[in-house]
């Protein structure tokens, strides 16, 4: 089923949630990001791949292996976000995308729309982070 949104469509809580338009609505914003994404570590592949390190000087040679591993370490990140991203895709198909995991209970639009790939509502998120702080052993 093919489904038609306007350049200028929000959702709204107005209508019915995770509707067809809805749901195609944050499909397409999770793949404009899953694509963006794909795009910067394919860039520092190509960075990466394009040659040693030539710099005479020690501290320079230091730097540019700092550098290195902290891009090493933002695309790790980057991986891990794009499998999230996926497995929304996947929740976007099987009709759970947007329900909070725990409670059934919809996700707030604007949550969705900061971080579309939230799995839990705000209460349950929070209720999430209070238990690992109590049960954290400092």
């Amino acid at each position: 089923m093919s489904v038609t949104l306007s350049p200028d469509y929000k959702p709204s809580p107005k209508e019915p949630f995770m509707n067809p338009r809805m749901r195609e609505y944050f499909r397409r914003k999770l793949l404009g990001w899953r694509a963006e994404l794909v795009q910067e570590s394919n860039d520092t592949l190509q960075t990466l791949q394009e040659g040693g390190i030539t710099e005479p000087d020690i501290a320079d040679r230091a730097a540019i292996e700092t550098d290195r591993s902290l891009e090493l370490r933002t695309r790790d990140r980057a991986r891990k976000l794009i499998s999230k991203i996926d497995q929304a895709l996947e929740r976007i198909e099987v009709g759970t995308y947007g329900y909070c995991e725990e409670t059934d209970e919809p996700i707030s639009l604007a949550r969705l729309e900061a971080r579309p790939i939230a799995t839990l509502s705000i209460e349950a998120q929070e209720r999430h982070e209070r238990m690992e702080r109590t049960h954290r052993d400092d």
